[in-house]
């Protein structure tokens, strides 16, 4: 009996030493380091604010919805695989699966009549989802597709618009983060 009473005693100890350094004390250095000089951006979400109004975040892209469909003045995201961009997430789905490439083909029938253009020219990034479904990012081939539609519907000339890329092209592997883009088209426009 004195040994239960022994080692239940032992392993309350134990559960409570670990309750306080992974329960209490882990939590709390790990939210002391995001508060460091330099970290706390990252570690609040990368949160872009515009007038004192969260406007978007710079690691998550989120495909922007035009209030007219018909006259739209923004960038596109790459598509997400869930179509709920409030969750994230490959489709899992193979390159031969007939429902992807189903898919696939609708989203590059759809984007080139919104562009104006010949469904081969739509880039791939265009019309297939990331593993996460929320890059920020998309390639410059698919945001200079764009600029004819959202020069038109902005008002801003196209010479500036495509300027407008070229400012926003970042990375090793050129990418343009369609939050800022569209934030300085924005500005551009005047709105």
């Amino acid at each position: 009996m004195k040994n239960l009473f022994n080692q239940a005693a032992a392993g309350l100890r134990v559960l409570l030493v670990m309750t306080v350094l992974l329960g209490v004390a882990y939590p709390l250095g790990v939210w002391a380091v995001s508060r460091l000089p330099g970290l706390q951006a990252n570690a609040e979400g990368s949160i872009v604010t515009r007038d004192g109004q969260a406007v978007g975040s710079e690691l998550i892209g989120v495909d922007p919805v035009a209030a007219d469909p018909a006259a739209d003045p923004w960038f596109h995201t790459r598509p997400s695989a869930t179509g709920d961009p409030s969750t994230s997430g490959g489709s899992n789905k193979s390159g031969f699966n007939e429902d992807l490439v189903a898919e696939v083909g609708d989203r590059q029938t759809a984007i080139a009549a919104r562009e104006g253009v010949a469904p081969a020219v739509v880039p791939a990034d265009a019309v297939t989802a990331s593993a996460s479904g929320v890059d920020p990012s998309i390639s410059v081939a698919y945001a200079e597709l764009q600029v004819p539609r959202v020069a038109r519907n902005t008002g801003v000339p196209p010479d500036r618009v495509a300027e407008l890329v070229r400012e926003h092209t970042t990375g090793v592997l050129p990418g343009v983060n369609v939050l800022q883009l569209n934030l300085a088209v924005r500005h551009a426009a005047g709105r």
